[in-house]
């Protein structure tokens, strides 16, 4: 990697904490250019304006989350254990010390829903591919026998996608201690009404 792309990739690490914590409308060349005691010329070759400096962040997040949630629980058994691995990475990921606000999908689809341009669009096709990936997953778990064949598997994706939001909410504004063990309850509550009604009993204890 070149020097440039050294410091380039250095600059939109600290915007993507800093973005997780201000927000994305909060984050400017300028208060960049103040944290890492650069030139705001200098800061502005490189991104040249503060809509290509969120989509950017924003592109880097994506790229991280692929690497921390999805490639590593793709690797799980297919099915319900790969459910389980795509929910506990993004509770990690949601959790990192490397993200001091929480998810930045979160903050940007919440600051973004009503403003149109190139970066929601970007957070739009990130969360729809999101989804897909939930509901592909429990495809896998319905071809495995794991989860009922008459599964909505866009409808699970949704739920779960929503107890994962839940969630974020419950601990990042509640500070709700209980914010894990609901979010876990929920998942398994979830789990128990997807898998075949004849067999969730001894699918459970298995697991167990």
């Amino acid at each position: 990697m070149r020097k440039g792309e050294q410091t380039r990739e250095a600059i939109l690490v600290h915007a993507l904490r800093l973005a997780t914590r201000v927000g994305f409308e909060g984050l400017t060349i300028g208060q960049l250019a103040d944290d890492l005691k650069l030139s705001k010329s200098g800061l502005f070759a490189h991104f040249k304006s503060k809509e290509n400096l969120q989509l950017q962040v924003l592109e880097m997040a994506s790229r991280r989350f692929v690497d921390a949630v999805i490639k590593p629980a793709l690797t799980a058994p297919r099915g319900e254990r790969r459910v389980r691995a795509l929910f506990d990475r993004w509770l990690e990921w949601e959790t990192s010390p490397s993200l001091p606000g929480g998810c930045p999908f979160v903050a940007a689809a919440t600051e973004l829903d009503d403003r149109p341009g190139p970066a929601r669009d970007f957070v739009v096709r990130s969360q729809r591919d999101w989804l897909d990936t939930l509901a592909n997953t429990a495809r896998t778990g319905v071809q495995e026998g794991d989860f009922d064949a008459a599964l909505d598997c866009e409808q699970f994706a949704h739920d779960l996608n929503g107890i994962a939001l839940a969630y974020t909410q419950a601990s990042r504004l509640l500070r709700d201690p209980r914010a894990r063990s609901r979010a876990d309850a929920a998942f398994e509550a979830l789990l128990e009404r997807a898998r075949p009604a004849r067999s969730a009993t001894a699918a459970g204890a298995r697991r167990r």
